[in-house]
């Protein structure tokens, strides 16, 4: 496995696979032809189906330059390795491809030429791949999941997730401030605010899920504006990680180090699951961006409690079980709805599972590694129009604008 910086990234929503993953690329390929006359960037399959949607036009544009870029969208050619393809080519004077990369965007910003891109020289900083190991591992030696991350990756990680949380605060407040509409065609209103000054006037038992809800979609609705977020392990549901973690922080008193032990734990998780199968909505559907991040918030939210390691890997399994099967139907291909308010709900589903393995001893039928693997097999087996390409399940269905602008 990489590092789980590749899990936490920081950037400009709304989507690590059409924003973040489009832009890096583009940089990466104006740096090599940067004697180009013009460019000509082609887009396949999902990326192409909802790209406007999800301003990956306007990152291109923008970093390539808006009067010498021309865009081909082609939702109808789905490439084989990834969903989410994209063919750069560089022009010279009389319009001769000097230059063409084909690379895909296979989610939470991380790019790939290909199933066999640098497997034979590059060495992975986690040898082992699947939890069944690295539970094996952890109990040989004595460590926890979050010493287990410091062992492959450092000391250095705590400066790097330091800034990876002052990011995710930062996102949450600034998003509680905020209630302009959204930008997009559905002019969706802002609802974090409210949600905040709602929760305060609530009786304790109500109060704490209500906040956890107004930070996710504080975050959310950050992500949506083009606001800067950190992938947890994307940006489509970057509000959920954030929202469990600044509660506890807030309402239960939690240090900052405490939080950075949860986020490499949570990393960890993360990393499991983008290895195994896939944390792209494009490539397995919803389940594989806010099942993860569900994932994610309740192994936090489980340490940070007091939860052995095997009840953290109970919470885990139980976070990605309830989530399968969830569809990425994004209406009008926006990050709006129902993503945002996906976040809110899986916040407060890691809250359940968290507390639900707590109550037990860890011992569970179905492991960890199993429900990923069963996550990857139903990403699989559902129909295209239900990863990503808005052109299926709510995204198909009428419904009235005006009650939508409210």
């Amino acid at each position: 496995m990489d590092s789980i910086k590749e899990i936490y990234k920081i950037g400009y929503g709304p989507s690590s696979s059409h924003t973040m993953g489009p832009g890096r690329a583009a940089e990466i390929f104006l740096g090599r032809n940067l004697s180009a006359t013009s460019f000509r960037v082609t887009l396949y399959g999902s990326l192409a189906a909802t790209g406007k949607g999800h301003r990956t036009d306007y990152i291109i544009l923008k970093t390539l330059g808006e009067d010498r870029t021309e865009i081909v969208w082609r939702p109808d050619i789905v490439k084989e390795f990834h969903t989410n393809g994209m063919l750069f080519e560089a022009l010279g004077n009389e319009g001769t491809v000097i230059d063409s990369w084909t690379v895909y965007s296979i989610g939470g910003g991380n790019l790939s030429e290909g199933e066999t891109e640098g497997k034979k020289d590059m060495k992975p900083l986690y040898g082992r791949n699947s939890m069944t190991e690295i539970q094996k591992f952890i109990e040989n030696e004595g460590f926890s999941f979050w010493e287990y991350v410091e062992f492959h990756e450092g000391k250095e990680i705590w400066d790097y997730l330091g800034k990876v949380w002052e990011v995710m605060q930062k996102s949450v407040r600034e998003g509680l401030e905020n209630d302009e509409r959204l930008p997009g065609c559905l002019r969706v209103r802002s609802k974090a605010k409210q949600y905040f000054i709602r929760a305060s006037g609530f009786k304790d038992n109500l109060r704490s899920r209500a906040l956890v809800s107004s930070y996710a979609l504080a975050v959310a609705e950050m992500n949506a504006r083009g606001g800067i977020v950190v992938t947890a392990p994307t940006c489509g549901s970057c509000g959920v990680v954030p929202a469990v973690l600044y509660h506890s922080k807030v309402s239960h008193g939690f240090s900052d180090m405490d939080i950075l032990k949860a986020l490499a734990t949570a990393g960890l998780f993360g990393n499991v699951i983008r290895t195994n199968a896939s944390i792209s909505g494009a490539e397995v559907g919803c389940q594989g961006e806010v099942g993860s991040a569900c994932v994610m918030a309740a192994v936090a939210t489980n340490q940070l409690y007091g939860g052995s390691p095997q009840q953290i890997e109970c919470a885990a399994e139980m976070a990605m079980e309830h989530n399968l099967g969830l569809t990425c139907d994004p209406v009008c291909g926006l990050v709006q709805i129902p993503c945002i308010e996906r976040n809110a709900i899986a916040a407060l589903r890691a809250l359940d599972v968290s507390l639900y393995s707590l109550l037990s001893d860890g011992k569970h039928l179905i492991s960890f590694d199993k429900v990923v693997d069963t996550m990857k097999r139903t990403g699989k087996d559902l129909p295209s129009l239900y990863k990503e390409t808005a052109n299926g399940g709510l995204a198909t269905v009428e419904y009235d604008m005006s009650e939508i602008a409210k």
